[in-house]
């Protein structure tokens, strides 16, 4: 295997990316409301309105989560007001599976651009002049969709990190997040969203020749974080070190079995066929 290929058509396929507007777009639009428009807004909202954020602990729709709230978790909020009990549990533990929608929707939007974009472009044609094999293609289209939308993905924490603790300092008096948690969610679990996307793209892209259309399918795979969000809301599955590590090996179970697949069925004489 040669990695000097896989690096260059890494290269080249981010380079065409971020001319797209339709793939760097979301990249600026998506971090902006999980990182400073929400944790904002809801710190200003307490820092205004203390009441706003202890209702969150009085509303009838969170008793079942509280009940049966882990002793790690209310271990946490111990021996802090209501104000600061409602900021960790919304920030820390609520806010966190939506910010896995950042690698699972950055990782399929830069691979649909990769592989049907470059169809829809007509200019898959010049694969076939590559002295890459197939295997060495589909690894630096891999490279190319995972390596920037993990990356990000950790950016956007480190930046996470900084407003919450920032903006929140006044109500909480000391830097409380990161929490233990995120650790296991953003370096397991990110970086095998991201690989479950692009896995997902190459097998729609087979089927799918125009990149919007490609994207849109595979961005369907956010229902597994609305999932992820529905069961910690409801108290079915709370945000914790074990269950991160346990689902983000799930996940890379998953993927492995995806990339099989993704990888036969990854041909580039095939995807000419397909255009003409």
């Amino acid at each position: 295997m040669n990695w000097n290929h896989i690096l260059t058509i890494a290269a080249k396929d981010i380079r065409e990316a971020s001319g797209n507007r339709a793939v760097w777009m979301p990249m600026v639009i998506v971090p902006l409301v999980f990182i400073v428009f929400l944790p904002l807004g809801l710190i200003f909202s307490a820092r205004l309105d203390p009441q706003a954020t202890n209702s969150l602990l009085t509303d009838p729709d969170m008793a079942g989560f509280l009940s049966r709230m882990p002793a790690e978790m209310a271990g946490r909020i111990a021996g802090l007001n209501g104000t600061q009990a409602g900021l960790v549990l919304a920030l820390g533990y609520l806010f966190a599976p939506f910010f896995l929608i950042i690698p699972l929707m950055f990782s399929t939007v830069i691979a649909s651009e990769s592989f049907a974009g470059e169809r829809e472009r007509k200019t898959i044609e010049a694969l076939l002049y590559t002295p890459a094999s197939d295997t060495e293609l589909f690894l630096g289209k891999v490279v190319a969709a995972g390596f920037p939308a993990v990356t990000i993905t950790w950016l956007c924490f480190l930046a996470y990190i900084l407003v919450v603790n920032a903006a929140a300092y006044p109500l909480m008096g000391r830097i409380w997040f990161p929490i233990p948690a995120w650790f296991p969610m953003i370096f397991w679990i990110a970086p095998a969203l991201s690989l479950l996307g692009i896995a997902a793209t190459v097998l729609i892209s087979a089927r799918n020749p125009t990149f919007m259309g490609a994207y849109q399918t595979s961005a369907s795979l956010v229902l597994l974080v609305v999932a992820l969000l529905i069961g910690q809301v409801t108290g079915v599955l709370y945000l914790s070190v074990g269950i991160g590590l346990a689902l983000g090996a799930v996940l890379w179970l998953v993927d492995a079995l995806l990339v099989v697949v993704a990888v036969r069925t990854f041909n580039r004489a095939r995807l000419l066929a397909s255009v003409n």
